[in-house]
């Protein structure tokens, strides 16, 4: 019997080029989310933010937030946008990116949100070819993946942000599967932490407890764009931070 193969992208944050190549050779293509970019840390002249207000007020903000002066970040981020209807202008450019992003997408495709994604705006551009699941199943190949979108409450304030209760009861409902799809790690010391960030990153306790008591073959992840430790065993699961897509290009390959 010929073998089954998924390519898993996560944190594409704008990389449409090689997301258009992500599903060769594969099956399926699964995405964890946060397709948009609203500024790029390696490159602060991409994304929404510079595209508003330059590279030089960008280069500012990732220095502030870098030093984790987040209420400061915040104070500069409101002068720039004074006078500036914030929403409409974000949604616009949300809209472009995720026209280029969804038609650059393979059939079949099965898509979680991130925390810097935007639900809403989703269904107007996922093709019949693109599954979207959140706090759900499919069977892929054979197999039973479940999917938790989104991310936990942070300072950083990014827009598909829920509450861990709310978080919790999604993993609850997705119960047993072989394959757990999030976009946020569970809550693990060496998973959470960015080596370049030099911080730690918001994990999920009820993830973590999901893994431990319904044992899924993978549990599968990427929020976390340069992690202390990308892959770990816990218990009989086989965790894997998929990788920072934006700036490898590469998905990460599940056979069976």
């Amino acid at each position: 019997m010929p073998g089954f193969r998924v390519h898993v992208v996560s944190d594409v944050h704008g990389n449409t080029k090689d997301l258009a190549r992500a599903g060769e050779g594969a099956d399926a293509l699964v995405c964890l989310g946060d397709l948009v970019l609203f500024l790029d840390y390696a490159d602060h002249s991409r994304g929404i933010f510079p595209d508003l207000f330059g590279k030089e007020n960008a280069d500012h903000l990732v220095e502030l937030r870098t030093a984790r002066r987040f209420e400061e970040a915040r104070e500069f981020g409101s002068r720039l946008w004074a006078g500036i209807d914030r929403g409409p202008a974000i949604e616009k450019a949300v809209r472009k990116q995720y026209a280029e992003m969804f038609a650059a997408l393979p059939t079949p495709t099965y898509a979680t949100y991130g925390n810097v994604d935007i639900p809403t705006l989703w269904s107007e551009y996922a093709g019949p070819g693109t599954t979207v699941v959140d706090g759900g199943r499919a069977e892929i190949g054979g197999r039973v993946f479940g999917f938790v979108g989104g991310g936990l409450r942070t300072p950083m304030r990014t827009p598909y942000e829920i509450s861990d209760e709310e978080y919790a009861a999604k993993i609850e409902a997705v119960g047993e599967v072989d394959v757990l799809c999030t976009h946020i790690p569970p809550d693990v010391p060496e998973l959470v932490y960015d080596t370049v960030a030099r911080r730690f990153e918001r994990g999920s306790r009820a993830l973590l407890a999901a893994i431990h008591k319904t044992r899924p073959r993978y549990a599968l992840f990427g929020h976390v764009h340069q992690p202390l430790t990308r892959r770990m065993r816990i218990g009989a699961t086989e965790c894997v931070n998929v990788g920072h897509f934006a700036s490898s290009g590469r998905p990460w390959a599940l056979e069976w």
